[in-house]
């Protein structure tokens, strides 16, 4: 059963708000639900150990603690919370299940759909580099303050579909893809730090992560231009390069993806609505 604090508590599943004001919670509190892609923000007491699975939670100095729901979570998510003092108690959290839609698409170089062995080692590098960039964990806290849409267009593509490239299955699509035209500006959807900036990706073409913090990031893929690099601090809004078609696309649009270290996330859950 969750416990729910009788003082006012942080609880958000990231639906685009502004960051609400905090104040001291004497227990944790945390959602009954939360659906496949959610990013989840939540309270307990400061200096409290959360732990989900083998991972340890990075808890601020209020007692602010924020993960991901991934594609493949289990029917219930099971938050494990140490307060001082006091043992461990479990926090559960009904996954229900969602419905993904199916996406075929054709058109694209046969060489990024069943690359040769080469091809598919270059491949294979190239994600290991992506994983470990999202691998990155520091105390910023920018998540809190929503996320913007990093261009305006229309929605191409869209979280958790099945991919039918060529006539052959492959990976669901994690992420949203936004048709705009090529040259389109890419607006940093909040402020980070570049943890991964490259050209050239033979699937992801012009590829940029940037960290919120806590593990959160976002990525921008098949970009014509990059406008940073690694290291840069940047602000929300700051342009990142622009939309193109570069990797495995068949025209121009940027495909954003979120992250919560490995766990893919579902920006149209988490982003505010898309202004005209």
């Amino acid at each position: 059963m969750t416990i729910r604090s009788p003082f006012p508590v942080l609880l958000c599943l990231c639906a685009g708000l502004s960051a609400p004001m905090i104040t001291q919670a004497t227990t944790a509190d945390l959602p009954d639900t939360a659906e496949a892609g959610s990013l989840v923000i939540g309270r307990t007491d400061a200096n409290a150990v959360v732990r989900i699975g083998d991972r340890t939670i990075r808890v601020t100095d209020d007692g602010t603690f924020v993960f991901g729901v991934g594609p493949e979570a289990p029917a219930e998510v099971v938050v494990m919370i140490t307060r001082p003092g006091a043992t461990a108690e479990p926090y559960r959290i009904k996954v229900p299940a969602r419905d993904y839609a199916i996406e075929r698409v054709n058109g694209l170089p046969q060489q990024t759909v069943t690359p040769d062995p080469k091809t598919e080692a270059r491949i294979a590098a190239e994600q290991a580099r992506v994983t470990k960039a999202r691998e990155r964990d520091d105390a910023r806290t920018s998540w809190l303050g929503g996320f913007e849409w990093p261009a305006k267009g229309r929605i191409s593509g869209v979280y958790g579909s099945q991919r039918i490239l060529n006539g052959v299955p492959k990976n669901p699509h994690y992420g949203v893809d936004l048709a705009a035209k090529s040259g389109t500006p890419i607006r940093a959807p909040q402020a980070g730090v570049v943890s991964f900036a490259e050209t050239g990706l033979v699937l992801t073409g012009g590829t940029v992560i940037v960290d919120h913090g806590h593990g959160v990031s976002s990525v921008f893929v098949h970009m014509s231009r990059l406008d940073v690099k690694v290291g840069d601090a940047i602000a929300q809004g700051q342009v990142l390069g622009a939309v193109g078609m570069t990797g495995r696309a068949t025209g121009p649009h940027l495909h954003w993806g979120m992250n919560w270290f490995g766990v893919r996330l579902d920006p149209q859950l988490i982003a505010a609505p898309m202004e005209p």
